[in-house]
């Protein structure tokens, strides 16, 4: 009677929920290897040929602004591997419409490990940055100009997370109420596929050869549901983290942990002291041994630089910030990945959980898999409940049969 009841439950979510579980199916695949396939069309963004001497930050940062004469710099991202080229970010206004003033378009990078302070927004005038200028560190020589919000891959990420609406859209309430959904149908498949004794266990846990079709969409339902499951269920809880503000916070809740950082110091203003350059900015924090540094510059006179820094051998979430004082280039504050409270370090790991990129191109590829297998759930499951639905007309013909002889 209690598996009845769970089948029901299962079966109906999955119908309602269905097409859905597969749209962020698909276009999570396309997603798992968007840093790589870009970097393999776009080659020429991103590498570039080493040469004896870089160009001075400074310099780099004054074409790429040029580029676009009223954006306003919001970073600079330099990599240690001298065949990469240097990224910095840009803020262009949107042209002003009546009760839309200020507004900056939006995007975000695109590169991996780039991460800010809690709520930090860009240079005075808000938003995030939108535009990337790469440029060849060698001769400063502009590579590309690019919006990643015009680029397919934030398309497929706009579909995946809000089905094209936005952050308080019904798109991402669908998402939200459908990704709850898919955890309740994993966890009652895993009731449902509980055995009842040995021999029903062998079964479940591999697959027939050589059976009918009938028999073969019933494995790959079954046996490999259950082998995905535990995976499944790594993927939708931190799916839902994202979601749902509600699950956010129960991080927090549960650790006992504050979701803000700390403040951090500001510059004090000096009338007449130009701030230091970039490079001068660079010199006191610890750049050794680095996977890549992103410099945020100050956003007014009492502002400060901020360099997020991943150092060799780090996952993307744990990366290490400095605040730097504009006007003596000297470090006034830092908060390291282990300096973070318990909430905040879990928190870091659920996107990278979630693509894959945690465990870098071998978990990318599980993760690909396991969307694939997952995309086809929905298909097994109809056939498996259409059967279902034809067995049972069967029966009562055959029934309805006997009593009439």
């Amino acid at each position: 009677m209690i598996k009845k009841i769970f089948r029901t439950i299962h079966l109906y979510l999955a119908l309602a929920a269905g097409l859905v579980i597969m749209l962020s199916c698909a276009t999570g695949a396309i997603m798992v290897f968007e840093e790589e396939l870009d970097h393999m069309v776009n080659h020429d963004r991103y590498y570039v040929e080493q040469k004896a001497e870089r160009l001075p930050l400074d310099q780099l940062l004054n074409t790429a602004v040029h580029q676009l004469p009223k954006a306003k710099t919001a970073s600079i991202k330099v990599f240690s591997d001298p065949g990469r080229s240097v990224e910095v970010a840009l803020m262009v206004p949107e042209k002003k419409e009546a009760g839309d003033r200020g507004k900056e378009k939006q995007g975000g990078s695109d590169r991996k490990g780039e991460q800010g302070k809690k709520g930090e927004k860009g240079p005075k005038g808000g938003g995030k940055p939108g535009i990337f200028v790469y440029l060849d560190p060698y001769n400063g020589k502009v590579l590309d100009v690019y919006s990643k919000r015009e680029s397919f891959f934030f398309q497929v990420e706009m579909l995946h997370r809000f089905l094209l609406g936005g952050q308080n859209s019904i798109g991402k309430l669908i998402i939200g109420l459908s990704t709850l959904s898919f955890l309740i149908i994993t966890l009652t498949g895993i009731i449902l596929w509980w055995p009842k004794n040995k021999n029903i266990l062998m079964q479940r846990l591999k697959f027939k050869t050589g059976g009918s079709f009938k028999r073969l969409n019933h494995d790959l339902h079954i046996v490999t549901g259950f082998y995905t499951s535990i995976f499944l269920l790594v993927i939708i809880v931190t799916g839902l983290v994202m979601a749902f503000a509600w699950a956010n916070k129960g991080i927090y809740s549960l650790t006992g942990s504050s979701m803000e950082s700390p403040e951090p110091s500001v510059s004090v203003y000096q009338p007449g002291k130009k701030p230091v350059s970039a490079e001068a900015a660079l010199k006191s924090p610890q750049l050794a041994n680095v996977e890549f540094y992103n410099l945020r510059l100050p956003k007014d006179s009492s502002g400060i630089y901020t360099v997020n820094v991943l150092a060799n051998g780090n996952s993307a979430n744990r990366t290490d910030t400095y605040y730097i004082d504009q006007y003596s280039g000297s470090v006034i504050g830092q908060l390291k990945f282990t300096d973070k409270n318990l909430g905040q370090r879990i928190r870091s790991y659920v996107k990278p959980l979630h693509t894959g990129e945690l465990f870098g191109l071998p978990g990318k590829v599980i993760n690909f898999i396991l969307v694939i297998l997952t995309f086809t759930f929905p298909i097994t499951g109809v056939i498996m409940w259409l059967n279902r639905i034809k067995n049972g007309k069967k029966k009562g013909r055959t029934a309805l049969e006997n009593l009439s002889s």
